[in-house]
């Protein structure tokens, strides 16, 4: 694979990824915090430069200006389309970009560097292989040029004192037929650092059992998988995932709150969903800036994470699109702190919650929330500028 970096920008160019938190000190402090990601797509993630450059490179020319700004400009117009389908459509010019190994590879690298930038110690990173073959690559050549990204920008990343592991999660697109068949690629490189199976794409008319065979096979292989479920459609979804499929996480799940009735008082009454995923501490993988893009919420001020919290759940907080969303990890966390006066005790909860559902060997998880995470915010804490110490007890994760 070529190694080559993205190009240098020139004196005074803005950082599209260093911008996507307006600067503050809280912001400044939550960059430096052990985070963890569970559910961030490869497609939905590309700087806006490598997106200008491949194209220019592959002769691909269905972008609406060559500018980077401008690119950028109309990437993060998805963000207003208030729709999970119109939000979607963004993706046919990233992935028509990742279409060589090349391609591919740089584009892993290069998000394994922007994770760890942020802080991100562990991460699980998601793509559909299909969706790089239209120019003759194997399912097999785009997973292997998705470890290679990874396993170059990871090396890079340490150079510049910022070590991140990166698991790969691979999808099947639902309204495809290849489920099984990405299925059996997940069981082929699950010894080279591909941790797990989804199924993505638009939930309406595309039920999880449609892919029942996929996961009945991973069931028998022993291989993790989660399920994008609760996104775009409602309590069937989730329903299906879990008791059909076998959903070991759920990717959004927050349609779940459908399942929840609140009194006046804020005393809450969970249906028989709800207490089953809370009791089952099955983890939803939270996505509060793209939930809102997608007009699944109205705002993140009133997405349901801060009431799935308090009631319980396993909630993770991840990006999902961190190009289209305009997004980070510490973008995710500054909103939070801002909306729900949460304290470093809350963001370690649901740190630690995340790396507790994460798709590797426990005693790799627990080294990490040992010996990275919980060591992380302890420096941190006698600093921090922002929410009191949690005067609660933190839920069961």
């Amino acid at each position: 694979m070529s190694d080559r970096k993205s190009r240098p920008r020139s004196p005074g160019t803005p950082n599209p990824r260093r911008e996507q938190v307006p600067d503050s000190p809280i912001a400044d402090q939550l960059r430096r915090v052990p985070k963890v990601l569970l559910h961030d797509h490869l497609d939905g993630g590309l700087r806006p430069e490598t997106v200008v450059e491949l194209a220019e490179q592959q002769g691909y020319g269905a972008l609406p200006t060559s500018d980077v700004a401008g690119v950028t400009e109309w990437f993060a117009a998805a963000a207003g389309a208030g729709s999970l389908e119109e939000y979607l459509e963004r993706f046919v010019h990233t992935v028509g970009v990742m279409q060589t190994a090349d391609a591919i590879s740089r584009v892993a690298a290069e998000c394994a560097e922007d994770l760890a930038a942020d802080g991100v110690v562990y991460a699980e990173v998601r793509h559909a292989p299909e969706l790089s073959t239209q120019q003759g690559l194997s399912l097999d050549e785009v997973v292997e040029a998705m470890l290679d990204g990874f396993r170059r920008g990871a090396a890079r990343a340490r150079e510049a004192g910022n070590r991140i592991r990166i698991g790969v999660l691979l999808c099947a697109m639902r309204q495809e037929a290849r489920a099984r068949e990405i299925a059996e690629l997940v069981v082929r490189y699950r010894d080279a650092g591909v941790v797990g199976f989804d199924i993505a794409g638009p939930e309406a008319g595309f039920p999880p059992t449609r892919s029942l065979e996929a996961f009945e096979y991973l069931r028998r292989e022993n291989c993790h998988f989660t399920i994008h479920a609760g996104e775009g459609f409602g309590l069937p979804s989730i329903w299906e995932a879990i008791q059909w499929c076998g959903a070991a996480r759920l990717g959004h799940g927050v349609r779940i709150v459908d399942d929840i009735d609140l009194a006046e008082d804020g005393t809450a009454r969970l249906g028989r969903l709800a207490s089953f995923v809370r009791d089952r501490r099955i983890p939803l993988e939270m996505c509060p800036r793209s939930n809102v893009h997608t007009g699944t919420v109205a705002s993140v001020a009133e997405h349901p994470i801060a009431l799935l919290r308090r009631l319980g759940f396993r909630v993770t907080v991840n990006t999902d699109n961190r190009l289209m969303s305009q997004t980070s990890m510490t973008r995710e966390f500054t909103e939070l702190v801002e909306n729900f006066h949460y304290s470093l005790d809350d963001l370690q909860w649901f740190t630690v919650n995340a790396m507790k559902s994460a798709f590797i060997p426990f005693d790799q998880r627990l080294a990490l929330i040992n010996e990275v995470i919980k060591p992380g915010y302890a420096a941190l804490r006698s600093e921090a500028l922002f929410g009191p110490v949690a005067d609660h007890e933190p839920a069961l994760a």
